[in-house]
């Protein structure tokens, strides 16, 4: 698989964590499926290959058919790509803070203990990503502004929800750099990158 191809991936893992994150916020509901993959995507730092943190290709499917649209512009969300620029600015502050990244990757390994026992959904591990992320990715800039029911960003495990899930989001995003990804992608490959997304869905 070519790196065109990882870096879609990535993207598609990204856009797939994001999608969930306003459903569960507009809806108070997950799906079972995607919560798991993105979820499993943050456990699997050490993953060999783009495929793998997603457990397989197949896996980030929704994902990939969300990037197809905004590339071809028939994206159904405009908050989507809004998030979605949001987390990547995210991401470079990310990085370049020794400090917070440091304290995530522990957290994530002291965390994965109980994925492994409970299943990555679990309530129990789901309360620890999204404390995790409050506790150290959430007093970055800029902070991810997440719009939805009032009545569900009310309720303390729907925010630990969202915010685990936009833990998976930042996964993604740093994943879709450490292949070669960049903001000019968009301007300068967006052909390439849409044969890219068309071969992976066949």
């Amino acid at each position: 698989m070519s790196e065109l191809h990882d870096r879609m991936l990535a993207l598609a893992g990204l856009a797939q964590a994001l999608r969930q994150v306003r459903r569960v916020a507009e809806t108070g509901q997950a799906e079972g499926s995607v919560l798991e993959t993105a979820l499993g995507s943050v456990f699997r730092i050490d993953a060999a290959s783009a495929e793998d943190v997603y457990g397989g290709a197949a896996n980030v499917r929704p994902g990939l058919m969300l990037v197809r649209d905004y590339l071809a512009n028939r994206g159904q969300d405009p908050l989507l790509p809004k998030l979605a620029l949001a987390v990547t600015q995210l991401e470079r502050r990310f990085v370049r803070d020794d400090a917070i990244s440091g304290r995530v990757h522990q957290g994530i390994l002291a965390a994965r203990h109980d994925a492994e026992r409970l299943g990555t959904t679990h309530p129990d591990v789901l309360a620890r990503l999204g404390g995790l992320y409050a506790d150290t990715v959430s007093h970055l800039r800029p902070r991810v502004l997440v719009q939805g029911n009032p009545h569900y960003l009310g309720q303390a495990a729907i925010v630990a929800e969202i915010r685990a899930m936009l833990m998976a989001a930042l996964r993604s995003a740093v994943l879709w750099r450490q292949m070669g990804g960049s903001p000019w992608d968009f301007l300068l490959r967006r052909r390439a990158m849409a044969g890219a997304v068309d071969d992976l869905l066949r």
